[in-house]
């Protein structure tokens, strides 16, 4: 973790065993470290020129840690500060660019990405950058970058980037996803669900960048990038559809990703939606079923949250398009 003040493998190393067990030789650290004498010794010097450690003034050739609270926090200022001057910079440099005078807007909406390599660099620059969510469609053929290969997942959801990903159906049988890679991002807190068809590989962070695949060579593959526009509205608009209509996936008690059953309509359900597309009131539905009009209500709500219908004139759409209206009385 200390990599982030400058610090190497081996000087971390050392000054973590000097502030666990005391004041050390080179020898004996490098013993510990199973390291050349020569590498522990160039760490502890390089630690020494920025405070962390000094020689033990009564054990010639012994060296002792500095109190971190004490020597840290220089560093960590210091670090803070060229961060702080990083982040202006790049903002500068985002309020200067421009595209050429005679180059049409819509090239700084569009990116097109072009090679295994820039592909996967822009994979993990678009999640590396996300501040809130990152949104996935997957589809069983990687595109440039496999999903065991994507440290970049890791490091944003260490940061408490939130993930949402629908992967197809297909993807359960274990050919394309090992349970154990499943279990694992579930576990970490990622919501996945599954989908009976995913339309498209997509990448969504934050509402703001996107990403998704061009038709290419197999040998060149390419990616569009699409940045805030009415083009990424339409994406994000159906990343939701697909979230909405897919089926989340769980751990059960033996770690295993385990598909929950999205309730449908009962047969009361089924009652209620028969007379409002008969044009009865909520009011006269609960009184001709002899329920309570806020059961009424709630059970719509319901209906409403398991289709994704945005509206009840939608909810009868979709009652009607996926059959359910056809089950009275079966």
């Amino acid at each position: 973790m200390l990599s982030a003040i400058g610090l190497n493998a081996v000087q971390e190393t050392a000054y973590q065993e000097l502030v666990a067990h005391g004041a050390a030789d080179a020898d004996t650290l490098a013993s510990r470290f199973a390291l050349p004498v020569r590498d522990v010794l160039l760490a502890l010097q390089g630690l020494e020129q920025q405070g962390l450690v000094s020689r033990c003034g009564s054990r010639p050739g012994d060296w002792v840690c500095a109190p971190p609270a004490v020597a840290l926090g220089p560093l960590l200022s210091q670090h803070r500060h060229e961060l702080e001057c990083a982040e202006l910079a790049a903002a500068k440099l985002a309020a200067e660019y421009r595209p050429e005078a005679d180059t049409p807007v819509v090239h700084d909406l569009l990116e097109v990405v072009t090679g295994a390599s820039a592909v996967s660099q822009r994979f993990s620059q678009l999640q590396l950058g996300a501040e809130r969510e990152v949104c996935f469609l997957i589809l069983p053929e990687p595109l440039a970058v496999a999903a065991e290969e994507n440290s970049a997942e890791t490091l944003a959801m260490s940061r408490g980037v939130n993930y949402r990903v629908v992967i197809g159906r297909e993807m359960l049988s274990g050919q394309h996803l090992q349970p154990a890679e499943l279990a694992d991002s579930l576990g970490r807190g990622m919501e996945v669900r599954v989908a009976d068809e995913v339309p498209t590989k997509l990448v969504i962070a934050d509402g703001s960048l996107g990403m998704l695949p061009l038709d290419a060579r197999p040998a060149e593959p390419a990616a569009l990038v699409v940045r805030s526009s009415g083009l990424l509205v339409s994406l994000a608009a159906l990343f939701e559809s697909v979230w909405r209509h897919a089926l989340p996936l769980s751990l059960s008690g033996g770690d295993k990703a385990v598909m929950a059953q999205q309730p449908g309509p009962d047969s009361v359900d089924l009652q209620i939606l028969s007379l409002l597309l008969a044009g009865l009131t909520d009011v006269s539905v609960a009184k001709e079923l002899d329920l309570g009009a806020r059961t009424v209500q709630r059970r719509i709500k319901r209906l409403m949250d398991v289709s994704g219908a945005t509206s009840r004139l939608h909810l009868g759409w979709y009652a009607s398009e996926y059959g359910w209206l056809t089950r009275r009385g079966s």
